[in-house]
């Protein structure tokens, strides 16, 4: 999907706002300052009647900001798309009043005692309120219509905009600049939903991510399967639009390779013998690709496994957890553990051990590992792997492990070397052109953020989609 970054101007509805706020001023064609109870303007109902058929397309434009009901993908980006609309009409129509009304208070306070000007200080004063309160009451509706519309459905604001917006609106002039960058967000995350909504409609006859198979997708280290929140973020939704059919992994989330390995294997079995399918397609990230290797090769579950691609997997473990368990004292690791183990039992692990999770991702555990756990003749092994060019590109706490890895392992994804990521019979490598690279986070939508020249959602139709060419 490609990025937007140029707004369509919301001019009729906001000449609309403008015209109904000063329609007086323009029909009388005199300045506001010389209407006075000693020099009243012309009777006439025309003024009253446009502005009564102002503000009723007022209301209109509330509820339909571009003046017309389309459709959009969802109801959630119809609200959104409105949102933008709403702000960048509020944005526009307050600047150009605060504009005319600073030029009418300053021809106004010029002109009041010359000779002719009957027009009184504290009568001029009751005249500019009278301008200005309709004005203020309505660009304070068009803004609190838009930005709760925008800071309840927005994806892409996350809490960061969401709090830059909520300081930066108490202070002048940098909260225009902040405003401006909230609608140019959520602009582009409304079209760009819509373009994957008509996307999806075109294509959807073809059933691209139809496999032979069904898909099992094995989540990684320190993280569930949970009801709620999908560890797949917008990804699985994808794949089901365009004729995938899911299952999920459920093993523990911090568990030795070879107890995660068991566990994957039974569920492996369950999914075939419930639903006769024969075999699945195993996606895993991170320690899932070792998991789903252990159960392949060492637990049976070689004969109901046609592929597995791992994404972003250590297979050749991290260099920096060595080095990191070797610095740590021991019981600070063990009371880190204690504490995780507790927490995860709460959340639904039987038996959780998160220092064997941890020491078999090491580069020392994973060797062991590559010597005793050979590929399975009959399984088809692909890899992908991507890499982060910086360590602002990722999220907390990836920022910060980022610089540690690089150190030792190289060129990474926050966690995870490049190097260490490679196996099987084909390696997707993944970056992106802008230098913000990829994150470990990224690879499974964790953030559901749309990185400009790497569309996820994308990336795995495509990668699903290959997998059915293949007869998998």
């Amino acid at each position: 999907m490609k990025a937007h970054n140029k707004l369509p101007l919301k001019i009729p509805s906001s000449l609309i706002i403008l015209l109904t706020l000063n329609c007086r001023l323009i029909y009388r064609h005199i300045p506001l300052w010389t209407i006075t109870a000693h020099n009243p303007a012309p009777r006439s109902f025309v003024p009253g009647i446009v502005e009564l058929c102002g503000y009723l397309l007022i209301i209109y434009i509330n509820l339909y900001p571009t003046l017309t009901a389309r459709k959009t993908s969802t109801v959630r980006n119809k609200i959104l798309e409105d949102g933008a609309a709403l702000l960048q009409i509020f944005l526009g129509t307050t600047i150009a009043e605060t504009i005319l009304s600073i030029a009418v208070l300053a021809t106004g306070l010029v002109a009041l005692g010359k000779p002719g000007i009957s027009c009184t200080g504290k009568e001029y004063a009751a005249i500019w309120l009278r301008h200005l309160l309709p004005a203020f009451l309505t660009e304070l509706i068009l803004f609190w219509n838009g930005i709760l519309r925008v800071y309840l459905t927005s994806v892409q604001l996350g809490i960061k905009w969401r709090i830059i917006g909520i300081i930066c609106g108490w202070i002048p002039i940098v909260h225009i600049f902040a405003l401006c960058r909230i609608i140019s967000i959520v602009y582009n995350e409304s079209l760009y939903e819509d373009e994957k909504y008509l996307l999806n409609r075109v294509r959807a006859e073809n059933e691209e991510c139809r496999t032979r198979y069904p898909l099992l997708l094995v989540h990684g280290v320190f993280f569930r399967d949970f009801r709620f929140f999908n560890y797949w973020g917008r990804i699985p939704a994808e794949l089901i639009r365009n004729g995938a059919t899911i299952y999920y992994g459920s093993q523990q989330s911090a568990a030795s390779v070879a107890d995660c390995g068991q566990e994957l294997a039974d569920r492996i079995r369950q999914i075939v013998q419930e639903t006769g399918c024969g075999k699945v397609n195993i996606i895993a990230h991170s320690k899932g690709g070792l998991d789903s290797r252990y159960a392949i090769a060492r637990c049976g579950a070689a004969e109901y496994v046609a592929s597995l691609t791992t994404v972003n997997t250590p297979h050749r473990g991290c260099i920096f957890a060595d080095h990191l368990l070797d610095a740590i004292p021991d019981r600070v690791c063990h009371s880190v553990a204690a504490k995780y183990n507790a927490a995860l039992k709460r959340f639904g692990d039987p038996d959780p051990d998160f220092m064997k999770a941890v020491r078999d991702l090491t580069a020392t555990a994973c060797a062991r590992f590559n010597e005793a756990v050979h590929d399975s003749p009959g399984v088809y092994y692909q890899s992908v792997g991507s890499v982060m060019n910086r360590a602002s590109s990722g999220r907390f706490p990836l920022n910060m492990v980022y610089p540690y890895v690089r150190h030792y392992d190289g060129a990474n994804d926050g966690l995870v070397a490049v190097d260490s990521m490679r196996w099987g019979a084909r390696f997707i490598p993944l970056n992106t052109a802008q230098g913000r690279g990829i994150s470990h986070g990224d690879m499974i939508d964790l953030n559901r953020e749309n990185i400009p020249g790497f569309d996820v959602r994308e990336f795995y139709v495509g990668l699903v989609h290959d997998l059915k060419e293949m007869g998998f």
